[in-house]
């Protein structure tokens, strides 16, 4: 028993110390056109690759552009269209898989055997399919990312929605006359929205790791707007002589990823939730 609560209470503090984190970054990518020192896609070659100083605190990149700025406004698009990615992906899933656990039958069957296709095949080169047939660009790699990702979460629904439909109060609300749409709504969905914090975490950070992935090959967001992984991308060139311009933007995806996947080890300890794929 002492050593459950020991664990509940380094979870806790792990959990919040990451919090923490995560929230200071959020806060500085919405903040971003206000604090950021200069314009991120002004390019002044007359000082190009300068080292810190007190007007350019992190120094410039090969086009003169201010590197802290960059890497305030490329935290806009990794967190932002992560966040976006993932509620996307969610709600899709979180539809499709109530109403299959829920139907049974041929609807469940096709589903799920739609699911289980798509989900034999790595996600990463999947999207890398679907970014080739609609094009390079930030739409196209959401849109591509978030047909992939929902087949995951419907399965984890599905499989929550199948262990409640034999339970009690659902019989309850069956006998009353609800309607199943009713059902699904008031009873079902409510019930499997408690895992979605912790999925959440888990997840956000794998999608802020593809969404650099794609940037780094050129086929996300384009120059000269800022990404980390398109900084990435331009700063190998100068890796010998100037490695900061790749070790800025890789610290920031290493500090966020690791913090987003230690938080939601934190919380599935805290609330029990497991990891469904």
């Amino acid at each position: 028993m002492i050593a459950s609560i020991r664990t509940g209470l380094r979870s806790q503090k792990t959990a919040a110390v990451c919090s923490v984190i995560l929230a200071v970054l959020f806060i500085l990518s919405i903040l971003a056109p206000w604090i950021a020192p200069h314009d991120p896609v002004h390019v002044n070659l007359g000082v190009k690759l300068q080292s810190p100083s007190w007007n350019y605190p992190l120094g410039t990149d090969q086009l003169g552009r201010c590197n802290l700025s960059r890497l305030l406004y490329g935290s806009r698009i990794s967190l932002g269209f992560a966040s976006i990615i993932f509620i996307s992906s969610l709600l899709i899933g979180l539809l499709i898989g109530t109403f299959s656990g829920y139907k049974g039958g041929l609807i469940d069957q096709v589903l799920m055997r739609f699911c289980e296709g798509v989900m034999a095949f790595p996600s990463l080169v999947l999207v890398l399919g679907l970014v080739g047939i609609l094009g390079p660009g930030l739409p196209q790699v959401i849109l591509a990312m978030v047909m992939v990702q929902w087949v995951y979460y419907a399965r984890m629904f599905r499989g929550m929605v199948l262990s409640l439909r034999e339970r009690n109060f659902i019989a309850a609300a069956k006998i009353s006359g609800s309607s199943q749409w009713t059902i699904i709504r008031r009873h079902m969905i409510p019930n499997v929205l408690p895992p979605i914090v912790v999925m959440g975490t888990l997840e956000i950070g794998w999608a802020i790791m593809d969404i650099a992935a794609m940037s780094f090959l050129g086929l996300g967001i384009q120059p000269p707007s800022p990404e980390w992984g398109s900084m990435i991308h331009e700063g190998k060139s100068y890796i010998r002589s100037n490695p900061e311009l790749m070790l800025y933007p890789g610290m920031m995806i290493l500090i966020i990823v690791v913090t987003f996947n230690i938080l939601g080890e934190a919380l599935s300890e805290r609330f029990g939730v497991k990891r469904r794929f």
